[in-house]
């Protein structure tokens, strides 16, 4: 099946007099005839569910929906994006351990990376997703275990290299992790590009309609843990807290790193997203397809009308001709970017905060990538965390506003901007 089917189509096929939707399971617990048939599904010698802090039915149908328009093997859904970055590392890297990452990534990640990680023993090394392959190469470490990138930068928007960062991790046996938010599967699929493991937050595009909060992780099915066995002890010896079972064995390329991430994380953190939310994000997954397309035509369209007004000192969006990241976004992007812009305006900071007070149409909102049009100042906000130098360093400038073009008639939205901008 295409993408726009399987947005459709996937993850869930009813049976004769079956619900034509993904039905919702709410439930907490499942019923077993005997101690020995739930036995089997605590040894994993079995599929199937007995509580939803682990896994449910509703989640497992999304998320192969997912994993399907991704191309992977296997998916879960956490109950945030960020959830799912953290588990996304975490499932890899312990204490003692390091991993390279983008500086150009949310400011929430950053923050989790950098202090709440860096806490419990996870040592970061930050590169510019520009910097040269000399430089790149000088990142790893003995004990690295995974390289994390954003597909677009949020919200500096840079388009990350993914062959090339993916040749360097292999090259160290170690794999790339890549939060396709942005992009979705719909306009970049990383695993194409040589990723190993894709995120997304879910209540981004996904879901598009400010509904439920959520994320997934997906699985290639494609590194080789066992020929890297000693820089993954956790995949490749035995899991004593599942009577001593070896996960990259057992489970192999396809289902190892998944399996892995749902019987000791998730059983141990519990941070499954909602059987109910996971029914709203399917609904959003149907309209994914058409969506993007709407997103990325409106965007576009702003960037070109920003790029004429006096007023305004840069325009960032990939898909603008001339902008620095065109050629690489035609490359892994070639059907459009996202709905997300950022630009500058001539009075800095002040004018930024002045011309969002004007706005009608467009709400300021910490949201981002939804069917509405919203707008921030980011470094007053998401990534009011970090410093000057910090913000500089991870392409976000003191004066950056985002703005993400919703679905609405794009001559309103214009019109909209244009109003804010004669007011300052």
């Amino acid at each position: 099946m295409r993408k726009e089917t399987k947005c459709i189509e996937a993850g869930y096929t009813p049976k004769n007099g079956e619900s034509r939707m993904i039905p919702i399971i709410q439930s907490t617990t499942f019923k077993y005839d005997t101690s020995e048939d739930m036995g089997k599904l605590f040894d994993l010698e079995a599929s199937g569910y007995f509580y939803t802090r682990l896994q449910n039915p509703t989640n497992d149908m999304v998320a192969a929906k997912i994993a399907a328009l991704e191309g992977g093997s296997a998916a879960m859904l956490t109950s945030s994006g960020q959830a799912a970055t953290f588990f996304s590392v975490f499932n890899l890297a312990g204490a003692g351990d390091h991993v390279i990452s983008s500086s150009s990534i949310y400011g929430g990640s950053y923050n989790l990376f950098n202090v709440t990680m860096h806490r419990m023993g996870i040592d970061f090394t930050f590169v510019d997703p520009d910097c040269s392959d000399e430089e790149l190469e000088k990142a790893f470490r003995p004990n690295t275990k995974a390289v994390f990138g954003e597909t677009l930068a949020n919200p500096a928007l840079i388009v990350f290299d993914i062959e090339r960062f993916a040749k360097a991790a292999h090259a160290h046996g170690v794999p790339l992790i890549v939060d396709n938010t942005f992009a979705t599967p719909i306009n970049c699929r990383p695993i194409e590009w040589g990723a190993d493991i894709v995120t997304h937050s879910t209540t981004k595009y996904m879901d598009g309609h400010d509904t439920a909060v959520g994320g997934c992780i997906v699985d290639s099915g494609r590194f080789d843990w066992m020929a890297h066995k000693d820089k993954f002890p956790g995949l490749t010896t035995p899991d004593e807290s599942y009577h001593g079972i070896t996960y990259a064995e057992k489970f192999g390329l396809e289902g190892a790193y998944i399996t892995k991430a749902t019987a000791q994380l998730m059983r141990d953190l519990g941070s499954i997203q909602a059987p109910m939310n996971a029914f709203f994000l399917n609904l959003g997954l149907e309209s994914l397809a058409v969506r993007m397309q709407r997103h990325c035509e409106n965007a576009l369209k702003v960037a070109k009308f920003l790029e004429k007004r006096e007023e305004v000192s840069w325009v960032n969006y990939p898909s603008l001709p001339g902008n620095k990241y065109y050629e690489r976004a035609r490359k892994y992007l070639p059907d459009g970017s996202c709905g997300v812009i950022s630009f500058g305006l001539k009075g800095g900071r002040k004018a930024a905060e002045e011309f969002m007070k004007h706005l009608k149409l467009a709400i300021i909102a910490t949201h981002v990538a939804d069917a509405h049009t919203c707008i921030l100042h980011p470094a007053s906000s998401t990534h009011r965390q970090m410093t000057d130098e910090e913000l500089i360093a991870g392409g976000v400038s003191p004066d950056l506003i985002r703005l993400s073009v919703g679905i609405e008639n794009v001559d309103d939205i214009i019109e909209d901007i244009e109003g804010a901008l004669k007011a300052l």
